[in-house]
């Protein structure tokens, strides 16, 4: 049964590869992460699910699509109707307005400009300094900024070097109905659940609990949601662990896919670290922010998929326009497979493309 969860897990986060869009409309949540190693997760991420997609492409493209950057478990982008969800963020239900007068002229700036570069409203402004979530300093135009967006008052137009560029946004009310507001966290679970499942019950709390971020003004109601989710979802017990998806889908009876992918450590498969140990039988950490002496798989390692068995991890970089690749096996060795040898070097290939560097 935990092999079937396995091929379970893999196959339906492995869909075959389809537009832009379509990827991101049928993940629900692609979440962004700023570390190139050897680009940034929500590339690699796409990669896997988009037909011919290149590193940088979401943001070549995101002005196009039906697509926002926002918060919702974490930072990242959604289809526009799953922000519709979340918005506003205000207990009245009520649209997000500006709380003092240093917004109120920020964002007649930036409605007067059109669209603002943080720089651009800091040589206005002069805002200075704050101290930011790390303990470090960061421009109190780009904290003021940040604020606005996740309360609903500004937008990200697109992406200038990898910078933020705002516009303003308009929010209408929500409906302020007790049905309306169940139905809208239902529907944000089911982003959860179509992203992340098959999920154990105490994955499911936890992420649901998570939620808190993605509608602040409705967290005393996400302990309601869970309940609800335990009676609708499809749910079996493996192992003495009762395990949960949608309930309208089936485990796959087809073998798994014969080929290697590397994953980033943000990608639905890997996310959730208790599920990944649970399917997997090892613990995988992210280490970019642990001190060099004390990691144990690399800086940024990505998780090695072979069939529907994560095996090891690969530190890739580009150094002088070529990719260089170490690996680490969970069993000290790759598998004594020539299919293996093919497929790996098959997916290092097809990185070389997705970066655009020389074979």
């Amino acid at each position: 049964m935990l092999r079937d969860l396995r091929r379970f897990a893999v196959s339906r986060s492995l869909f075959p590869p389809m537009t832009l869009g379509d990827a991101i409309g049928r993940l629900g949540f692609v979440q962004a992460d700023p570390i190139r190693a050897p680009a940034r997760a929500q590339d690699l991420t796409l990669r896997h699910r988009v037909a011919g997609y290149r590193s940088g492409d979401l943001e070549r493209g995101y002005a196009q699509l039906d697509v926002e950057e926002d918060v919702f478990i974490n930072y990242g982008y959604v289809p526009r109707s799953v922000q519709a969800l979340m918005h506003p963020r205000t207990v009245a239900a009520r649209p997000a307005a500006p709380r003092n007068s240093r917004e109120r002229e920020l964002l007649a700036f930036i409605r007067e400009r059109g669209e603002v570069h943080p720089r651009e409203v800091d040589l206005h402004f002069s805002h200075g300094t704050v101290t930011n979530y790390w303990g470090g300093s960061s421009r109190a135009t780009t904290h003021l900024l940040e604020s606005l967006h996740y309360r609903g008052l500004v937008r990200v137009a697109r992406r200038e070097r990898g910078i933020r560029i705002y516009t303003v946004r308009e929010h209408a009310a929500a409906s302020a109905g007790a049905a309306a507001r169940r139905a809208q966290i239902d529907a944000l679970v089911d982003v959860l659940v179509d992203a992340y499942a098959p999920l154990p019950r105490a994955s499911l709390s936890a992420v649901i609990s998570r939620l808190r971020y993605a509608v602040p003004q409705r967290r005393g109601e996400l302990k309601e949601a869970l309940r609800r989710a335990l009676k609708r979802l499809a749910h079996a017990r493996v192992e003495d662990v009762d395990w949960y998806w949608p309930a309208d889908e089936r485990w796959p009876s087809d073998a798994p896919d014969q080929g290697v992918r590397l994953l980033t450590p943000f990608d639905p498969i890997v996310w959730d670290r208790r599920r990944f140990e649970m399917l997997w039988g090892w613990s995988y950490r992210f280490e970019a922010y642990t001190p060099v002496p004390a990691r144990k798989l690399g800086y940024y390692a990505l998780p090695l998929l072979w069939r529907d068995e994560v095996i090891g991890w690969g530190n890739l970089t580009v150094t002088n326009g070529e990719l260089r690749s170490e690996f680490g096996y969970v069993k000290s060795r790759p598998p004594r497979d020539r299919q293996f040898a093919r497929e790996l070097a098959g997916e290092l290939d097809r990185m070389r493309t997705f970066l655009g560097v020389q074979r």
